[in-house]
């Protein structure tokens, strides 16, 4: 089931089980950046999009987060995109650890 939803200049597309997805277009949009920078970041294994070529591309609303992280990671500390890739990769790791140290401690209580 594909459904179409505008707000504002943003259209997005919702794929499934209300999942929104943005078009590269739409996501180079949303976060202020050019498409070879995001084509950059899908190439790093920044952003993982749905589709064959960039231009069937649909990126899932955690790839916004990722790319606006990502842009505030090049701007404030001056990251390159393998730098960014690798960055993120250790918070994400950091997050994992952190989820699985609250798990355990849950079930100590």
């Amino acid at each position: 089931m594909k459904k179409k939803v505008t707000s504002g200049q943003l259209s997005i597309t919702v794929i499934a089980e209300h999942e929104p997805t943005l078009s590269l277009a739409e996501l180079c949009r949303a976060c202020g950046q050019p498409a070879e920078w995001v084509i950059a970041l899908v190439e790093e294994g920044v952003l993982d999009p749905q589709g064959d070529r960039p231009i069937h591309w649909r990126f899932a609303t955690v790839n916004l987060r990722r790319a606006l992280r990502a842009g505030r990671m090049q701007q404030d500390l001056g990251l390159n995109v393998p730098g960014i890739a690798i960055a993120l990769d250790l918070l994400d790791e950091v997050e994992r650890l952190q989820r699985l140290l609250h798990s355990r401690d849950d079930r100590h209580l």
